[in-house]
């Protein structure tokens, strides 16, 4: 039996007159002709006069008093096909059902997260679709339909919408060498010349040009479970392996995989599921299929070789519409400004004198942030006999607040926590030493790796401190050492830039 709520709200333009209530009359079948000129009444009757009188739309089709319970009954189905509810997960597996027109984009469901949860945007929210019976994920890009990915869905598939940051999304127009290593881009004799790493980017982008990517991957042909290395090539036609070596003939060349109806995904345990050499694997999936046998499985070396691939095969599918999705929060932030949040809106300053200044030399403001703590100490000193409890109990509570710190996290669980927000540099978390309790842990992406730091407590008269590099620096307690390798590289390999954080829907 159909059950079909019908509403009258509109989408009014700006001259029009305000959006009505919902009408919350239910239509549970398809009316007789003899029950038409009742129903059609009865609904007409429920509904606000003003909205039958001036024949307000409902959704995108307009309802006027001459219609019958026939075309009001047509008019259900169709809000009904144009509202889904989705339901979408966070890092911690919490997860939230919202209704959604089917027109909605992956940056429209982030946009609306994002208010929902008071978050701060800077455009790095993504949302992924999360395939747990392959054991594979990707990005959903911003401009994407989303109800049209869930559309290739099995029925029997436990499939999930994933809302978390990811730093690296568009960090390739940034930083496109970081990108694509010299020795894997080449460009074709159409393009008279060689590469310019000036306009790497403008080169994908451009469809006069012909750039490829090609390299050494390991790949597993369905229905066997050993791994070939073969050398690829990807051009904009497709994706190619080479049966001879590394020749790049035509009858040497291959025709491996096409981007046009598929994509790229990333395989979140390749070597436990898949067997794979390595842990670097991705695959190319067909958009229409959600099954493991159309799957053309592939692996990389490292880190750096796994992203080239997949960021040049999103270039290739995407072309320029990746460009506008990454400028156009900024052409909004243009027009109506906002706080910046990035690094150098972080600045040490000295309110000592009569009038306030920025303290440029790195030096002068590890001194600063030292006097600081000691001075705050005393303070408490003051207060209280019990400083070391107090002082103890407190420190404690700042670092256990802070959204970087992840109190019982393991090293592969950071590796992967820090791998999901993107591999760049200047991604970080602080978490407890898993070998030495009474230690911390800083775990830090620099060139695609991650690394980790122990910060080492030191006592100096009695007084606790933390240290990177065995007491040189000190720092009273966690939250000040964060604050401080924000401002100022010291002896890690890049500043810390963009914190690890576990969202709750």
């Amino acid at each position: 039996m159909l059950c079909t709520q019908l509403y009258l709200n509109c989408r009014a333009s700006p001259k029009s007159q305000p959006c009505l209530p919902p009408y919350t009359g239910v239509i549970k079948r398809a009316p007789s002709r003899q029950r038409s000129s009742a129903l059609a009444r009865r609904a007409r009757a429920s509904a606000p006069a003003s909205a039958v009188s001036r024949g307000k739309c409902l959704g995108f089709c307009q309802v006027t008093p001459a219609m019958s319970a026939w075309e009001l009954f047509s008019l259900s189905d169709q809000w009904v096909s144009v509202r889904q509810v989705i339901r979408v997960y966070s890092e911690d597996n919490s997860s939230r059902a919202v209704e959604v027109p089917s027109d909605i984009t992956a940056r429209d469901i982030c946009q609306l997260f994002v208010l929902k949860n008071h978050c701060i945007d800077d455009h790095s929210w993504t949302l992924f679709e999360h395939l747990t019976h392959l054991g594979i994920e990707r990005t959903i890009e911003d401009h994407e339909s989303v109800l049209e990915v869930q559309s290739n869905w099995g029925m029997d598939s436990d499939s999930r919408l994933y809302f978390r940051k990811n730093y690296a999304k568009y960090e390739f127009f940034k930083k496109p060498l970081d990108f694509f290593p010299e020795n894997m881009v080449s460009i074709s004799s159409e393009a008279n010349g060689l590469m310019n790493h000036s306009q790497l980017i403008q080169t994908f982008l451009n469809s006069s040009t012909c750039p490829e990517i090609h390299g050494f991957l390991h790949s597993k042909e369905q229905g066997r479970k050993s791994w070939k290395k073969f050398y690829f090539v990807l051009r904009r036609s497709g994706l190619y392996f080479s049966n001879k070596g590394t020749s790049k003939e035509p009858r040497h060349l291959q025709f491996a995989a096409e981007f046009c109806d598929s994509d790229v995904y990333t395989l979140l345990s390749a070597r436990k599921t898949h067997g794979a050499p390595t842990d670097y694997g991705f695959c190319v999936k067909p958009s229409k299929s959600s099954s493991a046998r159309d799957l053309k499985l592939l692996c990389a070396d490292d880190e750096q070789t796994r992203t080239c691939w997949i960021t040049a095969m999103r270039l290739f599918k995407f072309g320029m519409q990746l460009y506008q999705n990454f400028i156009q929060p900024h052409q909004k932030q243009k027009s109506s400004p906002m706080r910046s949040i990035s690094e150098n809106s972080l600045v040490a300053m000295d309110f000592s004198g009569q009038r306030s200044r920025v303290i440029e030399n790195p030096s002068e403001a590890l001194s600063v942030a030292v006097e600081e703590g000691l001075s705050w100490r005393v303070r408490l000193t003051c207060i209280s006999g019990h400083t070391t409890a107090i002082l103890g109990d407190l420190c404690l509570a700042i670092h256990m607040a802070q959204p970087w710190f992840h109190s019982k996290l393991s090293r592969d669980e950071a590796h992967k926590l820090i791998t999901q927000h993107g591999l760049i540099d200047g991604v970080f978390l602080l978490r407890d030493s898993q070998s030495n309790p009474k230690t911390f842990v800083l775990s830090l992406c620099h060139t695609q790796r991650i690394r980790h730091f122990q910060i080492l407590p030191v006592e100096d008269d009695g007084e606790l401190f933390y240290s990177l590099d065995d007491g040189n620096t000190r720092f009273s307690d966690l939250l000040q050492l964060v604050e401080f390798y924000q401002l100022n590289r010291g002896v890690l390999p890049c500043k810390l830039k963009h914190h690890c954080a576990r969202t709750t829907l």
